[in-house]
């Protein structure tokens, strides 16, 4: 049965962690935000409901940026260092990422999609794209206002982020957020159930 590669890769991801985590837990890379940003190019903060608008739009705007055949520096420092953020924060796939505060997954959420949006607002300054750029602000902007996302706030909403860093999901707290754990647990079974039966088949067929 062929499975999607962005599923084998986070299984593949989450079974390195786990490794990591039972034999040490470094500190994030992020320390929170109590901490000034690093040098980079300085992203703003999300609320925490401007994130869930964001992310309903994400793909919209990855789109766009991809189309850009004319670039510069810092449209892609903004456009790898989203990608790249993105990847950390397992693609947006594990539980609670976007709606739970509690999630080790919302804070590098907070910053994907901040990273997503100031590339979009830097898009809006692009001549090749201000046209679509600010028709999909505008979209966005219109939800928000439905929505009243500004409002509804959560612990990283005042978080600045840079492209300086990547914030890292809490992974000891994976531990301690069930449906987290639970995604690491049947991962990590359904990699050893799978290896076995690799292996095993190939063990009788040698015999």
């Amino acid at each position: 049965m062929h499975r999607p590669p962005r599923l084998f890769a986070l299984a593949v991801f989450l079974l390195t962690i786990w490794q990591s985590l039972l034999i040490a837990i470094p500190a994030e890379a992020h320390s929170g935000s109590s901490a000034p940003p690093p040098p980079g190019i300085q992203i703003p903060s999300l609320t925490h409901g401007q994130m869930a608008v964001i992310a309903r739009y994400r793909g919209e705007i990855i789109d766009l940026a991809r189309r850009q055949t004319v670039t510069d520096p810092t449209f892609r420092r903004l456009y790898n260092h989203g990608n790249l953020q993105y990847t950390y924060c397992l693609w947006g796939l594990m539980p609670g990422s976007l709606g739970d505060e509690e999630s080790p997954f919302n804070e590098c959420s907070h910053a994907y999609l901040a990273t997503a949006k100031a590339l979009l607002t830097y898009m809006a300054t692009m001549p090749a794209a201000t046209r679509q750029a600010k028709a999909l602000i505008s979209d966005i902007d219109a939800d928000m206002v439905r929505g009243g996302a500004s409002w509804i706030l959560c612990q990283y909403s005042g978080e600045a982020f840079s492209t300086g860093a990547v914030v890292e999901p809490r992974w000891r707290d994976m531990f301690f957020h069930l449906p987290s754990l639970a995604v690491v647990l049947a991962t990590t079974a359904a990699l050893m159930t799978a290896a076995w039966s690799i292996f095993g088949a190939r063990r009788v067929r040698a015999v």
